[in-house]
């Protein structure tokens, strides 16, 4: 790379012997360059196109999409060979989400080579990346529809449960895509439960609960409006008050005086670390909230626990879930680990893109 590059521009990389080594996108930081060619020629016009087709054809082999369910996520970032990328396919609508100037800059192109794949497919392209993108760029106003238009909220089906979808306000891309296996994995130790869901956001979990046949089922988030996201979704699915309730507060607060009320719980809260920097008290944050749901579970329950914080490894989790289990003085075993579903692929030259991390505990 020579002379001066405007942030998000293509570059040529090459080696101490002048060789070309690929082409990334430039960007002022610690990364500089975000590698998305490794081939001696220049991408051309049928890069994008080309990488979508590639990423499709690995969820059409994991049966994405299907009959049951029509969302799932397109594009991976680094697992599908496009750092800074991700795309999020709600039924006919894609979400574009960008992560660095580059793809900001390529996202006419992206939304372009989206249409040329997914033809009929493809109802509109939705670009939502205000909260994502780095520095100067991210105080644009950018979020809209590079294509097309569809209506919010949007129903989509996940192995046949009904979700309302907004990719306008809601979080992220306006669903948690990654914990789709892990959800329907909860049905098959909820059936004559009571279930407590905790930092429900759109209550997803609730749900797979409420149709595996659970008695009861609570939902629990500090958020109002994740709450009435989450009352919204049990209602198109077809439950009650009777069999389901809300409570917008803090989880910690909530769990205080449920001692033996629970047999199923799911921890799930955001990313308590999102940089290094943050680690040490995050670790502090698990440690206290599993060890206080073990505390407060029945004896014989099972306990669903997760982190989606990035610089938190699996080993690492596992031991600060250890920890809490000494504290809370429960007997407990281990019966599953969890992860991302084949739609989140992850690079094996980049570890990090296993951000999902589950564990399914026996507490005793």
């Amino acid at each position: 790379m020579e002379g001066n590059v405007a942030d998000g521009l293509w570059v040529e990389v090459k080696d101490f012997k002048k060789d070309t080594l690929g082409y990334g996108h430039y960007q002022n930081g610690s990364i500089a360059v975000r590698m998305l060619s490794f081939d001696q020629s220049v991408p051309d016009e049928s890069f994008y196109a080309n990488k979508l087709i590639r990423a499709l054809s690995l969820r059409q082999s994991a049966q994405l999409p299907s009959s049951h369910t029509n969302c799932f996520r397109l594009v991976h970032g680094e697992g599908d060979g496009l750092t800074g990328l991700v795309i999020d396919y709600y039924d006919g609508v894609a979400i574009v989400q960008a992560h660095s100037t580059g793809m900001h800059v390529d996202r006419e192109k992206i939304a372009q080579a989206l249409k040329t794949v997914l033809k009929d497919q493809l109802k509109a392209v939705y670009y939502k990346s205000q909260g994502t993108l780095p520095g100067k760029v991210r105080d644009e106003k950018n979020d809209g529809y590079l294509l097309g238009m569809a209506a919010v909220p949007h129903i989509v089906k996940e192995h046949d449960h009904k979700f309302y979808i907004d990719w306008e306000a809601g979080q992220k891309t306006g669903f948690f895509l990654d914990q789709r296996e892990n959800r329907k994995l909860l049905g098959d130790f909820s059936k004559g439960k009571k279930v407590l869901n905790t930092f429900c956001y759109t209550g997803g979990f609730s749900v797979y609960a409420l149709k595996a046949g659970a008695a009861l089922v609570h939902s629990v988030d500090a958020s109002e409006k994740a709450v009435e996201l989450t009352r919204q979704n049990i209602a198109l699915n077809g439950f009650d008050a009777l069999q389901h309730a809300c409570y917008a507060m803090d989880t910690f607060e909530f769990l205080k005086d449920k001692k033996d009320q629970y047999d199923v719980i799911i921890l799930d809260p955001p990313a308590f670390a999102k940089h290094r920097d943050a680690k040490h008290q995050a670790m502090k944050g698990y440690q206290r909230l599993n060890a206080e749901a073990m505390k407060m579970i029945r004896s014989g329950g099972v306990l669903f626990t997760f982190s989606c914080s990035q610089v938190i490894d699996r080993k690492l989790f596992y031991d600060t879930v250890t920890s809490a289990a000494i504290q809370a003085g429960r007997d407990i075993k281990v019966l599953s680990h969890l992860c991302q579903p084949a739609d989140h692929p992850v690079s094996i030259f980049h570890p990090e893109g296993e951000y999902l991390k589950g564990l399914v505990l026996s507490v005793h």
